[in-house]
């Protein structure tokens, strides 16, 4: 079975959440089977594992409806496997496996930032209704999500009659051996500033933690910052806009929570790296937190700062820190990059088989 694994939206620099899933999911895979990694530009070998690779277009190209026949197809592939639900399918001679991470954009009308007028007017188009991702996922042999909640979602919209199977994305165990209460009061953000992320009620909430710090770790806008840090009394919000994988992890070994306020998520990656280290989590109450957070998190409503500071609170004695602490840590071996490779291998083995 000759496998290709899309990898072609893997970021330079920093992982997001899809980049990630990308390279933890590949690297997994690879001790399973033999793979070949697609890529579109080499400066992205720096952010994955020691694979074969081809390089193809862009998946924002305007030609990647056509990319099955114009290039894939002489690779010879068995199967394809993509993170991504956008993957063209026109001409194609393999097996192909797509990825919806999350219905969060037909739910909200704001496009990320730096996409092309072209990506943008599809994208707008896309999430107006259903029936354009349902064309699309139609054309694949399977789907995949990455979370039981968007496996939940999906079948409730109908969004699509191929075979669909959940493979989550994993978290690597750091062994952190057992944590004490930190001395400090800092609670650590790390995801972006879109609407649905609610930044804007961690920020109001400061006003009712007085002590605490709240550290935002993610590259940031200057009108994003400047909206922000007027929410917040003058010196609680520290900006890091940005930081090294490093960085991180010393920002989640001092933390006494990983935070979000978010109202609308597709999964979280964030917080299961906050859960390997033993870092509490106190989390917006939406279903998907509970399928990530489990018993380990706090859970508060998202629209009441006094909400989330409340929760901060809940956790500030050293015994039930260092309980949420354990807690958290059991609740990362859930997510495993190896059993989501094992899922992967079985779900493509069997389209495979079934040619």
């Amino acid at each position: 079975m000759k496998v290709i694994f899309d990898c072609r939206y893997t970021r330079l620099v920093r992982h997001d959440g899809i980049s990630r899933y990308t390279a933890g999911l590949v690297e997994a895979f690879a001790e399973l089977h033999p793979v070949t990694m697609l890529i579109s530009d080499e400066r992205q070998l720096s952010m994955l594992p020691d694979l074969p690779w081809v390089k193809g277009r862009p998946g924002t190209s305007a030609l990647e409806p056509f990319i099955g026949m114009l290039s894939i197809n002489r690779w010879k592939p068995d199967v394809v496997f993509s993170p991504m639900q956008t993957m063209g399918a026109t001409g194609r001679r393999y097996k192909l496996v797509l990825t919806v991470h999350d219905m969060v954009f037909y739910r909200i009308t704001q496009i990320p930032a730096g996409y092309s007028w072209y990506v943008r007017a599809i994208w707008r188009a896309f999430y107006m209704t259903y029936w354009p991702q349902r064309a699309v996922l139609h054309r694949a042999d399977a789907v995949v999500t990455g979370s039981y909640n968007c496996e939940r979602e999906m079948k409730e919209a109908h969004l699509t009659s191929r075979p669909l199977s959940v493979i989550r994305p994993g978290v690597d165990d750091p062994r952190v051996p057992p944590r004490e209460y930190p001395t400090g009061k800092t609670l650590v953000y790390m995801g972006t500033f879109q609407p649905n992320k609610n930044v804007e009620t961690l920020a109001a909430a400061m006003h009712y933690l007085p002590g605490y710090t709240l550290r935002l770790l993610s590259k940031i806008s200057a009108d994003d910052r400047a909206r922000i840090s007027a929410l917040a009394p003058s010196g609680s919000v520290v900006f890091d806009d940005g930081v090294t994988d490093e960085e991180y992890r010393d920002a989640l070994l001092a933390a006494t929570a990983m935070v979000t306020a978010c109202w609308d998520e597709g999964f979280g990656i964030p917080l299961i790296e906050a859960e390997a280290v033993r870092t509490p989590l106190v989390l917006s109450d939406i279903p998907l937190f509970h399928e990530v957070g489990g018993d380990a998190a706090v859970f508060f409503d998202h629209r009441s700062p006094q909400a989330f500071a409340a929760a901060v609170r809940s956790i500030d004695e050293p015994e039930e820190w260092r309980r949420r602490s354990e807690l958290s840590y059991a609740q990362a071996q859930e997510f495993s990059w190896d059993e989501s490779a094992r899922r992967l291998y079985r779900l493509l083995t069997e389209l495979v088989s079934s040619r």
